[in-house]
């Protein structure tokens, strides 16, 4: 689960910002429930131990790779868990696509990864991947610093799963965040293009 970035167009770190009721890190969380293990990939104050392992990219903001590498680097290559959920934090509604995602990979053919489309867009961010394939992406790799998510996986065989109804669409504005409340509350898309509910009042919580 990456944690880390910056948030610049927001202003604050996106794992706590509330959307829907809960922290993005807690749609998060709750997408992957079913996980054998949970590994945040965020800052110190992340961490909560029993929850699950909270580990960081070093240096830190070196981007999603580096952060997939950081986390896949603290989960024991024990044979338990030969499919890893990629998924970014700032994502509310993914509890909606992985259960298609792992209906996908159930019938795969060959294919070491699946992840979401939306709108003919690879979310990549959104996905299953085999663990031995990642590894080996990974190690492909001149530096995983500041390396692209394409770059990573691109190339891997994979099975693309449509995500029609935005469950993959991520929070990187308040105007994202404003959105991704309203479809949360109606429990259905919005209307695209419903104009902003206000601005948010204490810098985490849309309204």
């Amino acid at each position: 689960m990456l944690a880390g970035g910056r948030a610049q167009r927001l202003g604050t770190p996106k794992p706590g910002l509330v959307v829907g009721g809960r922290p993005l890190l807690e749609h998060a969380l709750a997408a992957a429930v079913g996980a054998a293990r949970t590994v945040v990939v965020g800052p110190d104050e992340l961490a909560a131990p029993g929850r699950y392992v909270r580990t960081r990219e070093d240096p830190p903001f070196g981007g999603p790779v580096a952060g997939i590498a950081a986390g896949l680097a603290a989960l024991p290559d024990d044979g338990r868990a030969p499919w890893v959920l990629v998924l970014a934090c700032d994502v509310p509604r993914a509890a909606e696509a992985v259960p298609a995602l792992l209906a996908a990979a159930r019938r795969r053919s060959g294919e070491v990864a699946v992840h979401a489309v939306r709108d003919g867009r690879a979310q990549w961010l959104v996905g299953l991947y085999e663990r031995a394939a990642l590894d080996a992406a990974l190690d492909a790799l001149p530096t995983v610093q500041g390396a692209s998510v394409r770059r990573l996986l691109a190339g891997l065989p994979a099975i693309g799963v449509p995500d029609d109804t935005g469950a993959t669409d991520d929070v990187d504005t308040w105007e994202d965040a404003r959105e991704q409340e309203r479809r949360l509350a109606a429990g259905a898309p919005a209307v695209p293009g419903a104009p902003p509910a206000g601005t948010p009042d204490d810098g985490r919580r849309p309204r």
